[in-house]
Protein backbone atom coordinates (compact mmCIF):
# COMPACT_ATOMS: atom_id res chain seq x y z
CA UNK A 1 0.00 0.00 0.00
CA UNK A 2 1.24 3.47 -0.85
CA UNK A 3 1.44 5.97 2.01
CA UNK A 4 -0.73 8.36 0.00
CA UNK A 5 -3.60 5.87 0.24
CA UNK A 6 -3.54 6.47 3.99
CA UNK A 7 -2.83 10.19 4.04
CA UNK A 8 -5.23 11.43 1.34
CA UNK A 9 -8.46 10.17 2.99
CA UNK A 10 -7.22 11.61 6.29
CA UNK A 11 -6.50 14.95 4.61
CA UNK A 12 -9.97 14.98 3.03
CA UNK A 13 -11.53 14.38 6.44
CA UNK A 14 -9.43 17.13 8.01
CA UNK A 15 -10.48 19.47 5.20
CA UNK A 16 -14.19 18.81 5.83
CA UNK A 17 -13.67 19.57 9.52
CA UNK A 18 -11.66 22.71 8.82
CA UNK A 19 -14.37 23.95 6.46
CA UNK A 20 -17.02 23.38 9.16
CA UNK A 21 -15.03 25.39 11.68
CA UNK A 22 -14.21 28.24 9.29
CA UNK A 23 -17.85 28.54 8.24
CA UNK A 24 -18.78 29.33 11.86
CA UNK A 25 -16.39 32.27 12.15
CA UNK A 26 -18.35 35.53 12.33
CA UNK A 27 -17.20 38.15 9.81
CA UNK A 28 -17.24 40.87 12.46
CA UNK A 29 -14.98 38.97 14.89
CA UNK A 30 -11.87 38.42 12.76
CA UNK A 31 -9.79 40.66 15.02
CA UNK A 32 -10.99 38.90 18.19
CA UNK A 33 -8.34 37.30 20.41
CA UNK A 34 -9.21 35.79 23.79
CA UNK A 35 -5.91 36.84 25.36
CA UNK A 36 -3.09 39.25 24.58
CA UNK A 37 -0.81 36.28 23.82
CA UNK A 38 -3.37 34.67 21.49
CA UNK A 39 -3.32 35.36 17.78
CA UNK A 40 -6.33 37.18 16.39
CA UNK A 41 -8.96 34.94 14.85
CA UNK A 42 -8.08 36.07 11.30
CA UNK A 43 -4.45 35.02 11.81
CA UNK A 44 -5.46 31.66 13.33
CA UNK A 45 -7.88 30.91 10.48
CA UNK A 46 -5.36 32.03 7.87
CA UNK A 47 -2.78 29.75 9.46
CA UNK A 48 -5.18 26.79 9.31
CA UNK A 49 -5.65 27.39 5.58
CA UNK A 50 -2.02 28.16 4.73
CA UNK A 51 -0.92 24.81 6.18
CA UNK A 52 -2.46 23.13 3.13
CA UNK A 53 0.21 24.84 1.04
CA UNK A 54 2.90 23.30 3.25
CA UNK A 55 2.13 19.84 1.84
CA UNK A 56 3.22 20.65 -1.73
CA UNK A 57 6.14 22.64 -0.29
CA UNK A 58 7.23 19.54 1.61
CA UNK A 59 6.62 17.00 -1.12
CA UNK A 60 7.83 19.00 -4.13
CA UNK A 61 10.77 20.99 -2.73
CA UNK A 62 13.96 19.68 -1.17
CA UNK A 63 14.43 22.92 0.78
CA UNK A 64 11.94 25.54 1.90
CA UNK A 65 13.61 28.85 2.68
CA UNK A 66 11.38 30.95 4.93
CA UNK A 67 13.41 34.03 4.07
CA UNK A 68 11.32 34.27 0.89
CA UNK A 69 8.05 32.89 2.31
CA UNK A 70 5.01 35.12 1.85
CA UNK A 71 2.13 34.46 4.23
CA UNK A 72 -1.17 34.56 2.31
CA UNK A 73 -3.51 37.47 2.93
CA UNK A 74 -7.12 36.53 3.60
CA UNK A 75 -9.44 39.33 4.62
CA UNK A 76 -12.75 37.54 4.96
CA UNK A 77 -14.19 34.15 5.80
CA UNK A 78 -15.15 33.82 2.12
CA UNK A 79 -11.48 34.42 1.19
CA UNK A 80 -10.44 31.71 3.65
CA UNK A 81 -12.95 29.18 2.34
CA UNK A 82 -12.06 29.99 -1.26
CA UNK A 83 -8.34 29.55 -0.53
CA UNK A 84 -9.04 26.27 1.31
CA UNK A 85 -10.94 24.98 -1.76
CA UNK A 86 -7.96 25.96 -3.92
CA UNK A 87 -5.18 24.55 -1.72
CA UNK A 88 -6.74 21.29 -0.51
CA UNK A 89 -6.84 19.60 -3.97
CA UNK A 90 -3.26 20.74 -4.63
CA UNK A 91 -2.22 19.21 -1.30
CA UNK A 92 -3.95 15.93 -2.20
CA UNK A 93 -2.17 15.89 -5.55
CA UNK A 94 1.20 16.52 -3.89
CA UNK A 95 0.65 13.50 -1.63
CA UNK A 96 0.28 11.20 -4.65
CA UNK A 97 3.96 10.36 -4.69
CA UNK A 98 5.79 7.08 -4.82
CA UNK A 99 6.50 5.70 -1.34
CA UNK A 100 10.24 6.27 -1.74
CA UNK A 101 9.79 10.05 -1.94
CA UNK A 102 8.33 10.09 1.59
CA UNK A 103 11.65 9.01 3.08
CA UNK A 104 13.81 11.60 1.33
CA UNK A 105 15.16 14.36 3.55
CA UNK A 106 13.38 17.69 3.54
CA UNK A 107 14.89 20.87 4.96
CA UNK A 108 13.40 24.10 6.26
CA UNK A 109 15.76 27.00 6.62
CA UNK A 110 15.74 30.74 7.07
CA UNK A 111 18.53 32.14 4.98
CA UNK A 112 21.66 30.18 5.95
CA UNK A 113 20.19 28.82 9.19
CA UNK A 114 18.71 25.29 9.04
CA UNK A 115 15.58 25.24 11.21
CA UNK A 116 14.69 21.58 10.73
CA UNK A 117 15.62 18.61 8.66
CA UNK A 118 13.67 15.35 8.53
CA UNK A 119 12.13 12.79 6.20
CA UNK A 120 9.19 14.19 4.23
CA UNK A 121 6.80 11.71 5.86
CA UNK A 122 7.78 12.90 9.34
CA UNK A 123 7.23 16.50 8.32
CA UNK A 124 3.80 15.78 6.79
CA UNK A 125 2.65 13.86 9.86
CA UNK A 126 4.14 15.96 12.66
CA UNK A 127 4.33 19.46 11.23
CA UNK A 128 1.17 19.48 9.11
CA UNK A 129 -1.40 16.74 9.76
CA UNK A 130 -1.04 16.92 13.55
CA UNK A 131 -1.36 20.70 13.48
CA UNK A 132 -4.81 20.73 11.87
CA UNK A 133 -6.62 19.42 14.98
CA UNK A 134 -4.40 21.50 17.25
CA UNK A 135 -5.32 24.80 15.59
CA UNK A 136 -8.96 23.82 15.06
CA UNK A 137 -9.16 23.17 18.80
CA UNK A 138 -7.82 26.67 19.42
CA UNK A 139 -10.47 28.02 17.05
CA UNK A 140 -13.09 26.00 18.94
CA UNK A 141 -12.11 27.80 22.14
CA UNK A 142 -12.49 31.16 20.41
CA UNK A 143 -15.94 30.13 19.16
CA UNK A 144 -16.98 28.88 22.60
CA UNK A 145 -15.91 32.14 24.24
CA UNK A 146 -17.95 34.04 21.65
CA UNK A 147 -20.95 31.79 22.42
CA UNK A 148 -20.94 30.29 18.92
CA UNK A 149 -21.74 26.59 18.50
CA UNK A 150 -18.59 24.48 18.22
CA UNK A 151 -18.82 21.87 15.46
CA UNK A 152 -18.53 18.18 16.21
CA UNK A 153 -15.07 16.98 15.24
CA UNK A 154 -14.02 13.40 15.99
CA UNK A 155 -17.21 12.76 17.93
CA UNK A 156 -20.12 14.81 19.19
CA UNK A 157 -19.79 18.28 20.62
CA UNK A 158 -21.90 19.84 23.36
CA UNK A 159 -23.55 21.89 20.60
CA UNK A 160 -24.30 19.13 18.08
CA UNK A 161 -25.66 15.66 18.59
Amino acid sequence: MNISELLIPELKHETELTEKFLSRVPADKLEYAPHEKSMPMRRLCTHLVEMYDWIPATMDLDVLDLASYQRPQMNSVDDMLSKLHELAPAAEKALQKDNDVYWLTWTMKQGDKVLMQMPRYTCIRSMVMNQFPHHRAQLGVYLRLLDIDVPATYGPSADES
